[in-house]
């Protein structure tokens, strides 16, 4: 059985490790099947298919495309695009806009609360200052001392109704999906376990997804529950979508799951790899 790892991040986006940093992580995890997909960037791909050759490991083109979609924000994970396609590319730097003056609202929100020099101290964990987050964010938090982990940051900062929230307009879902299917890719909803959606807020994601052209949804990924595993299993079913499985990882000691070392995806699904000649 092979074991694929569809969804991970360097610090060409919020990772804390090279594009090849991330390729041996994901080879030492015994991954077969690998993607890259930084957050609305590109820009590790050519670094990550070459370590992943030098590796033996195959390796597919992967973004998370971050989406506005009904005021909530959702990613979109895009995989076996053409990444010199220009749309794409222009699509995702209209999507990277904005995130500075974003970050420099987020840091006098926890000045005001008494965490100063955030933007600064945030700046020093990003390895791409276009993609300033959150997450660079949450590592300059700890760093301080006023929280012990990124758990412990989310509880009680940069989320909606904690100090340091400030919300940003992504890409349509419509766009996010067209430019992933004009590349050539494959568009796939990421870690929908995360986004707090009732059954009906679901079906109407999910509906629109596919009539759009979306065709893939992640069933098991980092940040969901064996619960969660079967649950979204009968929806990938339901839907007829395709599934995939990613760590989603980070950095080491951030991340809840290490590339590669998810369990299977269950029984009864058509794998998003499917087709692939792997």
């Amino acid at each position: 059985m092979l074991n694929v790892d569809l969804h991970c991040h360097s610090n060409v986006s919020d990772g804390a490790l090279a594009p090849a940093e991330v390729a041996a992580r994901a080879k030492a995890g015994s991954v077969d099947v690998w993607a890259l997909t930084d957050h609305d960037e590109i820009g590790g791909i050519a670094e990550a298919r070459e370590a992943a050759a030098a590796l033996g490991m195959r390796y597919v083109t992967g973004v998370e495309i971050s989406v506005t979609w009904a005021g909530r924000t959702i990613h979109v994970v895009g995989l076996r695009f053409d990444e010199n396609n220009r749309d794409l590319a222009e699509g995702l730097k209209r999507t990277r806009c904005g995130r500075e003056q974003r970050a420099h609202e987020m840091a006098a929100q926890l000045a005001a609360v008494g965490i100063p020099d955030a933007f600064e101290g945030a700046l020093k964990h990003v390895g791409n200052p276009d993609l300033i987050s959150r997450t660079h964010f949450a590592r300059y938090i700890i760093e301080t001392g006023a929280c012990k982990d990124v758990q412990e940051v989310f509880a009680n900062y940069l989320i909606e109704g904690k100090p340091g929230y400030v919300p940003h307009r992504w890409a349509t879902l419509r766009d996010a999906v067209s430019w992933i299917r004009g590349a050539g890719g494959i568009a796939v909803v990421a870690h929908p376990g995360r986004y707090d959606l009732s059954d009906l807020e679901l079906d109407a994601l999910l509906s629109e997804f596919k009539q759009l052209g979306g065709a893939g949804v992640e069933v098991v990924t980092g940040s969901h529950t064996v619960d969660e595993y079967a649950r979204f299993a009968r929806i990938a079913q339901q839907y007829g979508l395709l599934a995939s499985r990613g760590s989603d990882f980070h950095a080491p000691g951030e991340s809840q799951t290490e590339l590669g070392a998810l369990p299977a995806l269950p029984p009864n699904l058509t794998p998003v790899w499917h087709d692939w000649a792997v």
